[in-house]
């Protein structure tokens, strides 16, 4: 099967904490896929609890609500860098993890890696890719944004020493200054579009002007910050008017997301392709995304609003 005009995956965003309006305009917008890592939300959490409800809610609820606008959600699990640092804690999350790294929409165990770069980081993102080992999934790396290109660096070297095949590892938040390493070592290079830090969709364009579309990989990470729902299939059409191939665009907008968390064996195309359409009567434990509307049925993930 081939991609269909105008669909695309965005594979690193945090739909948690976005508007039924995200949602709406994702699914006008041609976005027929995503996948939320697990992160934290923002400030740190204090009890082990607090991340259960969260990794419930990635495989419940807003697996759901996903659903009720055409789009396939999948997820990734793990302990983020930075609440890596409080052991106590993390000792309770890694027992945790185990319980949902293998429900039906975890595709990769992420977004795991260095922040600080600190023992505790480095202790808990070995354990992690040794359950992503054990689980055999895909592996979803958060590199550090102070010291970036050393953290990138130490992260594939950590990889390797676990003997992790880097086509089963996704180095997200690259730039310009360290996707030649990624690339060279066979590693996934993904890119955050995201305002005003990490990378822009004009540096995007050169970037695959230069290397190519090969294992690499653009999403949005939209979360609770000042971000862009929506910067995928607008990198998309930039690099349209820019004079970046079709079959290019194809590969770093879609397809090599598609093939790099197609791994897990979890995510396919014919989730999103032969979907019913939606039926807005349905309910998740009692509970819909309406609040007295009349429930919206028959239309489909292939009502895509032209770019």
């Amino acid at each position: 099967m081939t991609q269909k005009k105008n669909y695309f995956i965005d594979p690193h965003i945090h739909v948690t904490s976005r508007t039924t309006d995200d949602y709406q305009a994702m699914r006008n917008a041609g976005i027929v896929a995503i996948i939320e890592p697990a992160f934290w939300l923002g400030q740190p959490r204090t009890q082990v609890g607090a991340f259960q409800d969260y990794f419930s809610s990635l495989v419940g609820w807003e697996r759901f609500r996903a659903s009720q606008f055409g789009i396939s959600h999948y997820c990734a699990m793990g302990l983020n860098s930075k609440e890596a640092n409080n052991e106590p804690l993390a000792e309770q999350v890694m027992e945790l993890l185990p319980l949902y790294v293998g429900k039906e929409n975890v595709v990769a165990i992420g977004e795991i890696g260095y922040d600080d770069q600190t023992k505790a980081e480095d202790k808990y993102f070995r354990l992690q890719l040794e359950l992503a080992k054990t689980v055999q999934l895909p592996v979803m790396i958060h590199t550090p944004h102070r010291d970036k290109k050393k953290g990138t660096s130490r992260s594939m070297d950590v990889c390797e020493e676990h003997d992790i095949d880097p086509g089963l590892v996704v180095i997200d938040h690259n730039n310009e200054e360290t996707v030649g390493e990624v690339l060279d070592r066979g590693f996934w290079a993904a890119f955050t579009i995201y305002p005003h830090t990490k990378m822009g969709s004009e540096r995007m364009v050169e970037i695959v002007r230069r290397y190519g579309p090969e294992r690499i990989i653009v999403d949005s990470s939209a979360d609770w910050g000042v971000s862009d729902p929506l910067s995928v299939p607008k990198t998309a059409a930039l690099m349209q008017k820019q004079g970046i191939p079709e079959d290019h665009i194809q590969l770093v907008t879609y397809q090599n997301a598609l093939t790099a968390y197609g791994q897990s064996g979890k995510m396919k195309e014919t989730d999103w392709l032969e979907k019913e359409p939606v039926d807005r009567r349905q309910l998740f434990e009692g509970n819909s995304v309406l609040r007295g509307q009349i429930p919206e049925v028959g239309y489909s993930s292939s009502d895509i609003v032209e770019n």
